[in-house]
């Protein structure tokens, strides 16, 4: 039970990490497609979110790999939060700009 509890921490570094990439993901998108430069918006934020997803696997597992796997499944749950609340924000601003549309 303590192995568990001591791994809580890794679980939720990993959540943090996976709403950071897939938040900052979501982000890049909305901003990226209204720029006059898209292309350096895409690979600029590829390359902090991986930088910095990396840096925290990394930090967080410190040559465990219990604690890099809660963190993984921490990372894996918040895309999964992520891609579900995008969606709904996704229709929401859909359905305005149809509705802007209407003749």
């Amino acid at each position: 039970m303590n192995e568990i509890l001591g791994l809580m921490p890794a679980l939720i570094a990993g959540v943090l990490l996976g709403a950071m990439f897939f938040g900052g993901l979501w982000w890049t998108v909305r901003k990226g497609v209204s720029s006059t430069r898209p292309a350096r918006w895409f690979f600029g934020s590829l390359l902090l979110r991986t930088s910095i997803t990396l840096a925290g696997f990394y930090v967080v597992s410190d040559g465990h790999w219990m604690r890099l796997l809660a963190c993984l499944l921490g990372f894996t749950l918040a895309r999964l939060t992520v891609t579900r609340l995008t969606r709904f924000s996704e229709k929401s601003t859909r359905l305005t700009q149809e509705a802007g549309h209407a003749p």
